[in-house]
């Protein structure tokens, strides 16, 4: 393999994208590491990531994340035909951090495997966006490739294996993403089971062998969590925001809401409305 070029670093703060198909021969080297962090996926082929323990060689469906100030090469991994990535240039805004935490293959050096069906062609396609939008005519396109470019690291924190959620079930998953998204629908244990495909008691069982809740109670909460922002930013009445959360006896939402929350929806709302509304 040749020996890698010492490649400058982009300046700082910009966002610089691109998707290269390289062959047996590249590589680019950077001593000093860069100032910015640097994303790179693995469409197709195989590439390496040369750090000062060794390499790590990727294949389809590996995210690579640098952080800044790392030494590092990189290039089409030895005896590999070709590699073809998806790379990004950024600079994370502060809310992105606690998404970084990836696990690490060397110092700085991080690693998600991104090969669910679900979660790797939403990466690809948002990963395109960012690059033809960061290319774009419109004055608006750096901060568009952004917006794109968080979608993207969203969508590794649903993979990351240091999230609370990544080591489950993915049926268990699918769940909870229905409850989420159905809470104010009428739902029980037999709703939710068939949509994961599995019988009530087994669902029931594994669902709070691996989150140490039950269906039911997730489900409460959900809607309960809802009810408490309702009550803060709207003027709808109690009735109606029990109704919109799922509760169709707004005497037995109170009771569940005081019970959860220490005061009834009116006295929450006198609490906790903002001062001047």
């Amino acid at each position: 393999m040749p020996s890698a070029a010492n490649a400058p670093a982009p300046p700082a703060g910009m966002l610089v994208t691109g998707h290269f198909h390289k062959g047996p021969r590249y590589a680019i080297s950077r001593s000093q590491g860069t100032r910015d962090w640097l994303l790179i996926y693995t469409l197709s082929g195989h590439g390496r990531i040369g750090h000062t323990g060794g390499e790590r060689v990727t294949q389809a469906g590996d995210m690579i994340l640098l952080r800044p100030g790392v030494p590092h090469d990189y290039g089409t991994a030895r005896g590999a035909r070709q590699w073809e990535p998806l790379w990004a240039h950024f600079v994370p805004r502060p809310g992105w951090l606690p998404w970084l935490d990836w696990p690490q293959v060397a110092p700085g050096i991080l690693h998600l495997a991104l090969r669910d069906a679900e979660t790797a062609p939403h990466i690809v396609r948002r990963f395109r966006d960012v690059i033809r939008l960061n290319a774009g005519p419109s004055r608006q396109r750096e901060a568009l490739a952004l917006n794109a470019l968080e979608e993207i690291l969203l969508w590794c924190d649903l993979a990351n294996p240091r999230r609370e959620t990544a080591g489950l079930d993915s049926r268990i998953r699918h769940s909870l993403e229905f409850i989420c998204e159905h809470f104010a629908q009428p739902l029980n244990v037999a709703r939710v089971a068939a949509h994961c495909g599995l019988s009530p008691s087994r669902f029931a069982h594994l669902f709070r062998a691996q989150t140490g809740d039950t269906p039911q109670r997730y489900l409460e909460l959900q809607r309960l969590n809802r009810a408490r922002q309702l009550l803060e930013f709207t003027q709808e009445p109690v009735a109606v925001v029990a109704r919109s959360v799922g509760f169709e006896n707004p005497f037995y939402f109170t009771l569940r809401f005081k019970r959860h929350s220490g005061a009834s929806p009116r006295a929450w709302r006198r609490r906790h409305r903002p001062t001047g509304r």
